[in-house]
């Protein structure tokens, strides 16, 4: 399943940070001229980098947890920002100078890019699939060792951070797509170092919220300790006296109190492991059908950050999979096996429609980012193009005509720059009026679109780059399967993947979602028209191009998002690609050793770790292969497949309108389908009280958001405790 980024809505207070933060202050007087200046603060620190780590680690272990469970990773963006908020500010009396917005963007940047390793790298479906799920026939199983599982990690870890990096300019820059997970973090940056600053509900202008540090808090100079100890002391006040503004404090409280309670009742299911399933409907329905009721707090957690409208789809899906069609294959004879059986039950059976389901989804949403710009700019481009070849004849087609943009280089120096000969200089001005010792510090003065040039990534930097991941990846995928994956196809494989990944970067920026499910699957269709089904190894080969095109889709879309909030927040997205390279090479060799572990002591497939992922990969690759359907699953999963077309057809014209919400979003229904009700269940419970907070008490998002995070990450976190307990062997009661 695509990850999720934390968050679902944006907090409060847009309206007041946007017009404080493009307010311009004057260098002196009234009367002189107003003057736009670049935030303080360090952008890259060994601090932050460290900082970001150990939230990662945290995050990584939680989304190993729960994607061998059922699929779902979450980025964490805005948990791992107030946790790094909340580390600096308990040491900030030892610090040698302030924790910055910058720096705080580069925290969740390194957290984020240890984030998706679990996902990005397989680990939570497709190597499940080869290990455990390959029939002999197929070449398998096939057991990484621990070496192969790192070189396998890092391959797929590098290429899609570099791709993204160009699409910057084009998405963030010329387009302003609104990517709402990375203006929702930049948001709560912005308020936990803001000040004082109030919250309420606004809507965004989008004209301000697209220019580089639109969000960055006054563009005032970083105070020392002592003076943002006693401008807190002042803030705190008057939260107290309102009554109505959540502090960081409140919030880290919060955070630590549903951290608590999650990882205590995770430690309890260690020793009474049925209190993950609960005969909610009676004990005929939970023993025959699967209808039980997990009541994890990291589920509803989970549904709280997903909302009301994907959590009640994804409840659909699971009526009409667990029963409707369970109960109707198993009657007719379609699945004669046990229900819970992957192979000859009713569990397997529906995933061909739920996979059917994910296809026609994601053919019609990615179709539809494709060709939509041809046909919304390709007659007036076809339009403009004849007036120039009337006008000028054919040289004038192939001439570069001045867009106003400037190409940026790693020896650029046609741009402005705030940089001079003390590495610091370039135009400055120094604020005054301001209190204590504020007047000892220089603003940069900088009034354009995009970052100082020097804060860019060079173009330098891009091409090595992009050429040297793409070599590895290549060479990485052929010493750990060697002859049995052609070179051809691991090459095909890695541009395929990023061409898709253009189209997950812009999916994401549109929707917030990143559909790399569907890219993953739009790969594997698309190897079984160019390898041969008589290779032995086809459907070795489907699941390594889907993997290879699942990570680069991922890893795109995660950077482009922590660029949209660096952007917003005038981080130097320099900084945030070095951040997101560590953060990635440190989260691939985490995840092969926390993988390996979680294999070694648990059954896999088993009851706590099902990896449906790895099931759908593996029936995808066996299906586009030529391996058959079992009876009657072709039928049902075509007409699925037609009907939630129309659905997404739907829902894609339909996209802003008041009815979008009441129609079936495939991915959703898909993920409820392919899931046991359990893990659904609970997840509807936090969409319904996510819908509770919003819409009827019409409370603020920010709290709430805290609070799932916490569920999320205590039971994430405390499953390490259940692993030693398992692998020493304690007698659960």
């Amino acid at each position: 399943m695509a990850p999720d980024r934390g968050n679902n809505t944006r907090p409060a207070a847009e309206m007041d940070i946007v017009e404080e933060a493009t307010r311009p202050m004057s260098s002196a007087g009234d009367g002189e001229p107003h003057v736009k200046f670049l935030p303080e603060g360090r952008h890259f620190t060994f601090r932050g980098v460290a900082a970001g780590l150990l939230v990662g680690l945290v995050i990584v272990f939680s989304n190993m947890y729960f994607g061998l469970q059922t699929g779902w990773v979450s980025m964490m963006t805005m948990p791992a920002s107030l946790l790094g908020f909340g580390i600096f500010k308990t040491l900030s009396r030892h610090l040698s100078f302030p924790f910055s917005p910058v720096e705080n963007v580069l925290v969740q940047s390194v957290a984020g890019g240890m984030a998706i390793m679990p996902l990005g790298c397989g680990f939570v479906g497709v190597l499940p699939a080869m290990e455990y799920l390959m029939k002999p026939s197929e070449q398998g199983p096939i057991h990484l060792s621990m070496t192969k599982l790192i070189v396998w990690s890092l391959g797929l870890c590098y290429f899609g951070v570099v791709f993204a990096v160009p699409l910057r300019r084009q998405v963030i820059i010329r387009e302003k797509l609104k990517f709402p997970s990375g203006f929702s973090t930049a948001v709560l940056i912005g308020v936990l170092h803001g000040k004082g600053q109030t919250q309420s509900s606004g809507t965004l202008d989008s004209s301000k919220a697209g220019t580089f540090g639109s969000l960055a808090l006054e563009n005032r100079p970083l105070m020392d300790t002592q003076i943002a100890d006693d401008e807190e002391d002042r803030g705190d006040m008057q939260q107290t006296a309102s009554g109505q503004k959540h502090s960081w404090a409140d919030n880290m409280r919060l955070l630590l109190i549903s951290f608590g309670i999650s990882g205590v009742y995770t430690l309890c299911t260690f020793f009474i492991p049925a209190l993950r399933n609960l005969p909610l409907f009676g004990t005929v329905a939970a023993e025959t059908w699967l209808w039980t009721l997990n009541p994890s707090f990291a589920y509803v957690g989970q549904g709280i950050i997903m909302g009301p409208e994907t959590t009640i789809h994804m409840l659909l899906g699971a009526v009409i999979g667990w029963g409707i069609l369970s109960p109707l294959a198993k009657y007719r004879g379609w699945a004669p096996g046990p229900i819970d059986d992957w192979e000859t039950g009713s569990k397997g059976w529906i995933v061909w429609t739920s996979l059917a389901i994910m296809l026609a989804d994601a053919v019609i949403s990615l179709g539809y980012i494709a060709f939509r710009p041809l046909v919304e700019y390709g007659p007036s481009l076809i339009f403009s193009l004849k007036q120039r070849y009337d006008r000028d004849g054919l040289r004038s087609l192939f001439q570069r005509r001045p867009t106003g943009y400037t190409v940026v280089s790693s020896d650029d120096t046609s741009r402005p720059s705030t940089a001079g000969s003390d590495g610091v200089g370039g135009p400055s001005v120094r604020a005054r009026g301001r209190a204590h010792s504020l007047d000892s510090f220089s603003l940069k003065a900088w009034d354009h679109d995009d970052a100082p040039p020097e804060q860019l990534v060079g173009t330098k930097t891009v091409s090595i780059g992009l050429v040297v991941s793409i070599i590895f990846c290549v060479a990485s995928i052929h010493f750990t399967f060697g002859q049995l994956v052609p070179l051809y196809g691991t090459i095909i494989a890695v541009f395929m993947a990023m061409l898709l990944s253009i189209m997950g970067v812009r999916a994401l920026g549109e929707t917030d979602l990143n559909p790399v499910s569907g890219i993953s699957k739009i790969a594997q269709l698309f190897f079984a028209l160019i390898i041969p089904q008589t290779n032995k190894a086809s459907v070795l080969i489907n699941l390594i191009a889907g993997a290879v095109s699942e990570a680069g889709a991922l890893q795109a879309g995660d950077l482009m998002q922590d660029l949209k909030t660096g952007h917003l927040l005038g981080a130097a997205p320099k900084a945030q690609f070095w951040g997101q390279i560590i953060g990635a090479t440190v989260g691939a060799v985490v995840s092969a050793f926390i993988y390996r572990l979680y294999t070694a002591v648990y059954e896999v497939p088993g009851d706590l770790f099902q990896v449906p992922t790895a099931f759908v990969w593996i029936f995808t690759a066996r299906l586009i292969t030529g391996k058959g359907l079992p009876h009657m699953a072709r039928e049902f999963a075509i007409g699925a497949a037609v009907i939630f077309a129309v659905f997404t057809i739907l829902r894609t014209k339909g996209l802003g309108k008041r009815w979008h919400a009441y129609i079936p979003g495939g991915i959703a229904v898909a993920v409820g389908m392919y899931n046991v009700p359990s893990f659904t269940l609970a997840r509807t419970i936090g969409g319904l009280m996510s819908w509770y907070w919003r819409a009827r008490l019409k409370r603020e998002d920010t709290p709430l958001i805290v609070l799932a995070s916490g569920f999320i990450l205590g039971e994430g976190f405390l499953s390490i405790a259940n692993l030693i307990l398992q692998s020493a062997q304690v007698p659960h009661l």
